[in-house]
């Protein structure tokens, strides 16, 4: 699926189709800030105005291109995890035996579905903290494209939210549900933090 051609995707994404949706968005859009910060590093590396951190610009821009590969593996991770949920909605439920046989295929492939975009929030907010670092360290010449890259991944992770929450308000599992929304409230809030900061720094030393 990130094989397609930008338009392709994006018109799947306008299409009544079932996947892409927004859990894809939000990898995909947690990619490009991820690889927006890499920029910054990538940039940074090889000025001799920026030698005392050359070596963990080259770390942070691995670090970096490593996981925007794993939130372009999310955006297909995310079709697949939904389509069982998309087929479970479709089965019959005329009897209480099919009732119970689609709740039960419901509340399996909901499992799925949560975690792919919590792993996406995840990510996002773990690729903060090496943006607050390409903000910090990285070349003035390319701030503007850090604040850009922490606004991206703070958009990711929003949308990533609003999915998790959408397949936890039907899961029945109390403590799983639980489990799940703790997890994705600690690296909500501290990636949210990260993201804020970095914007408003950016911000206050760009405005004329």
């Amino acid at each position: 699926m990130i094989e397609q051609s930008c338009t392709s995707w994006l018109a799947d994404l306008a299409s009544s189709k079932p996947a892409p949706g927004g859990g894809g968005a939000s990898a995909l859009v947690g990619a490009v800030g991820v690889s927006l910060g890499a920029m910054v590093g990538s940039l940074t590396i090889g000025k001799k105005k920026y030698m005392n951190v050359e070596e963990e610009m080259k770390e942070l821009v691995e670090r970096s291109n490593v996981l925007s590969l794993k939130l372009q593996s999310m955006v297909k991770a995310d079709a697949e995890a939904f389509l069982p949920l998309s087929d479970a909605y479709r089965m019959p439920s005329a009897t209480e035996e099919e009732k119970a046989a689609k709740d039960q295929a419901i509340q399996e492939a909901l499992t799925g579905a949560t975690e792919v975009p919590l792993n996406i929030l995840i990510l996002c907010a773990d690729a903060l903290d090496m943006i607050v670092e390409f903000q910090k360290k990285g070349s003035r010449l390319a701030l503007s494209d850090a604040g850009c890259a922490a606004a991206c991944c703070k958009a990711a992770m929003e949308s990533a939210k609003l999915n998790v929450y959408i397949n936890l308000k039907l899961m029945k599992d109390e403590e799983k549900v639980r489990r799940y929304q703790t997890k994705m409230d600690e690296a909500f809030i501290r990636g949210m933090a990260l993201a804020d900061q970095v914007y408003r720094e950016v911000e206050g030393e760009l405005r004329p």
